[in-house]
């Protein structure tokens, strides 16, 4: 057993050729010939039809009662026939599967030809007696012809059946690789322009980053610092009064009455929800809140609202520290100071300019990142087809090597 010889899928077929061509050529130029002996037989039934149907015409023309009915009855089969064997298709290109079919076709037209004979040539007789045998003559003729191109078939041409298929197999492996090579490239040009549009996307997201921590948009980002911190030591001031001012907020809700008007109520929703927003939009010494935490203390005095002793005492201390030692005066100013500033900040022109200019950056990135899901969709696509592609070629070129083992037993390796 000699090593393995190792081939590319480029070289394989004409080394292949080159070993086989001895047994393969004559082989399938006998198969050439065999279809064409058909081909020529199926012609002259044409023929031999056309004459059945010109004789029977003729006869049919003169109206001789005598023969009239068997003359159209022989016309009708002449007919039946020629359209019959001009379905019948002999392959342009010979192999062993094509030459296969075109038998098996051409098989089954004449047994159903046969019986036709059988069954409608005797009722004709004894007219076209003449006619009837030279078309029965021919027809046996080309009998004669397709069993020998069945003899051809499963005798000779069967055996190299396996060799055939390992050409065509090779072509496909070309095949197959092309498609790999343009799947490859197709998949590089995708893969580049996702990289072109992260960066772009990437550079988009630097571009608003400037803008916002630069100019107007700084300032303005440093004041929204500044209220965070503004508002978490609002409601650290706050803290032991949060549940107290739900607690009054519901009682004005659902019975006993708080004892709150309409502004104090909504002025009571702010110090829940927002208390920054709530103390900087207040008037100087916060007069609602103070209003709000007085009706607080009768509510508990009264005994509408009541707390565990622990947080009692601590929201009774921070309302004495607001009402009596003015411990939010100073925070609220603040707060005032703040919230003005962020306001004329917030709506001068070069803000407002620049948040156009986000806006439409922001925009700009989404389109991005929809043609980046584009490319990301299609990349997936483009994989499972490469990785389809490589399966199929690995099997192709499994089959060519077992087949030429199995034919030659040569082992070869396409690489």
């Amino acid at each position: 057993m000699s090593d393995t010889a190792k081939f590319s899928s480029k070289d394989i077929k004409d080394w292949l050729e080159s070993e086989t061509s001895s047994i393969f050529v004559p082989v399938h130029a006998k198969a050439q010939k065999t279809r064409d002996d058909m081909k020529k037989a199926l012609e002259n039934i044409t023929d031999a039809n056309k004459m059945l149907l010109d004789n029977s015409a003729k006869e049919i023309d003169k109206k001789n009662m005598k023969t009239f009915g068997r003359a159209r009855a022989l016309n009708k089969l002449g007919r039946l026939f020629l359209d019959r064997m001009r379905q019948i298709k002999a392959p342009n290109e010979v192999s062993y599967d094509s030459l296969n079919a075109f038998y098996q076709e051409t098989q089954k037209a004449f047994q159903v030809t046969e019986v036709d004979i059988r069954n409608f040539f005797q009722r004709i007789s004894p007219f076209f007696i003449m006619d009837r045998r030279k078309f029965q003559m021919t027809f046996e003729k080309a009998k004669l012809s397709l069993k020998d191109m069945n003899n051809f078939l499963t005798k000779e041409y069967v055996k190299t059946k396996t060799l055939e298929e390992t050409f065509q197999l090779i072509d496909k492996l070309q095949t197959s690789e092309e498609q790999l090579a343009n799947l490859k490239e197709k998949r590089k040009k995708v893969e580049l322009e996702k990289t072109a549009v992260e960066k772009e996307i990437a550079e988009t997201q630097q571009k608003m980053t400037t803008f916002k921590s630069t100019g107007s948009m700084g300032q303005l980002d440093q004041l929204n610092v500044q209220t965070d911190a503004l508002s978490a030591e609002v409601k650290h001031n706050l803290q032991h009064l949060q549940k107290p001012f739900v607690k009054l907020q519901a009682l004005g809700l659902h019975g006993g009455g708080s004892g709150l008007t309409q502004d104090e109520s909504k002025k009571l929703i702010k110090y829940i929800e927002n208390p920054f927003e709530a103390l900087a939009t207040e008037e100087a010494n916060y007069p609602l809140l103070r209003q709000i935490l007085q009706k607080l203390r009768r509510s508990m005095s009264d005994g509408k609202i009541s707390l565990k002793s622990d947080k009692k005492r601590k929201a009774e201390q921070a309302m004495d520290n607001i009402l009596n030692k003015n411990s939010l005066t100073s925070l609220q100013q603040k707060c005032v100071n703040l919230a003005s500033q962020r306001s004329q900040l917030s709506t001068s022109v070069e803000v407002e300019e620049t948040k156009r200019t986000l806006t439409k950056l922001h925009q700009h990135i989404e389109n991005l990142e929809t043609k980046k899901g584009v490319a990301e969709s299609e990349e997936i696509t483009i994989n499972k087809a490469v990785n389809e592609t490589l399966e199929r070629i690995k099997n192709q070129k499994t089959t060519i090597e077992k087949n030429v083992f199995d034919f030659m037993d040569k082992r070869i390796r396409i690489e």
